[in-house]
């Protein structure tokens, strides 16, 4: 490889959330519970998934991949996150931030691709009733959760190999709390045309044209809700998708404000806002948005308890 193409730094400072340092011990606090929540909170959904007949169905077997994802998604981030503000050390090694920036971009892509097919799957629910367990086989689910994966991991590698070739020089700190592609391309001293043109291609194939097949379902949805006569029957569609739009709308919605909406003087503190939004917040949300709204899963969990109370009484 030539010189020029070589990195001149062996790592990076992140500079981490724009809190004073004697609030630090209160986000501390604040963070983890939160990444607590997220990793036993979505481990809980695949449990249930995983232990009752009855959620053996495809928008289920996409919502424990979802659950999955959306776990390794906060893992990328947080802890390191969380190390930081504890030891007061910012630093983080060059490979390390690599490796960040791939998983990080991998599981974001993978949550836009899921979220998409499991609108897919509620269009062909509510649209297409009688024909719904024939479209959506077994064979057909297994194909867009393994294109997801492939998809996502092409994705950021691609920006991985790019990005690896750029140098960087002087300034190695990062204005963000992970190591965003975004933030290190504007630190690097090399020509960056090229990754910003994968950054823009990427972009519409994992984010926007996602975002659009979710509306065009959802519109096909909508105008099917409109023509039921009953009440019943509108309820039900109703209650059926809202769990997923909730989902959408907080994921999506901080998205279109982080890429949108930026602002000129307090961009860098609005990024980092926003990306604590799908990064932290949105992810800890899902399990008590799908369970909460949801007759099935409520009837899992209470089996689920009442499996552990016997089970408690029987060792008793």
């Amino acid at each position: 490889m030539r010189p020029e193409n070589q990195s001149s730094v062996s790592h990076f400072l992140l500079r981490g959330l724009p809190i004073r340092p004697e609030q630090q011990g209160v986000f501390f606090a604040l963070f983890l519970g939160m990444y607590l929540t997220t990793v036993l909170g979505n481990l809980l959904l695949i449990l249930l998934i995983r232990l009752d007949a009855r959620l053996h169905t495809p928008m289920y077997f996409f919502l424990s991949h979802l659950a999955c994802s959306d776990i390794c998604f906060s893992s990328v981030t947080v802890p390191k996150m969380l190390v930081n503000m504890l030891t007061q050390d910012q630093s983080i090694p060059y490979a390390g931030c690599v490796t960040q920036m791939y998983f990080f971009i991998t599981f974001a892509a993978l949550d836009n691709f899921l979220l998409t097919s499991m609108a897919y799957d509620r269009y062909v629910a509510i649209c297409h009733p009688l024909h719904y367990m024939t479209i959506m086989r077994e064979g057909l689910c297994i194909l867009l959760v393994s294109g997801s994966w492939l998809l996502s991991c092409a994705s950021a590698l691609s920006h991985t190999l790019l990005l690896a070739q750029l140098s960087f020089c002087d300034d190695n700190t990062i204005p963000h709390f992970f190591c965003d592609v975004g933030a290190l391309l504007k630190l690097s001293c090399s020509d960056t045309s090229r990754n910003k043109l994968l950054i823009f291609t990427l972009g519409l194939a994992s984010i926007t044209l996602p975002l659009v097949c979710i509306l065009i379902s959802y519109g096909r949805i909508g105008a099917t809700i409109l023509k039921v006569p009953s009440t019943k029957g509108f309820c039900k569609a109703l209650s059926t998708c809202g769990s997923h739009l909730t989902v959408v709308s907080l994921y999506y919605g901080a998205i279109i404000w982080l890429y949108l909406f930026p602002s000129s003087n307090t961009s860098s503190d609005n990024n980092i806002i926003a990306s604590v939004l799908y990064t932290v917040v949105t992810p800890m949300l899902n399990p008590f948005i799908y369970s909460l709204r949801n007759r099935d899963m409520k009837r899992a969990l209470e089996k689920l308890i009442n499996r552990l109370l016997l089970a408690v009484m029987v060792v008793d």
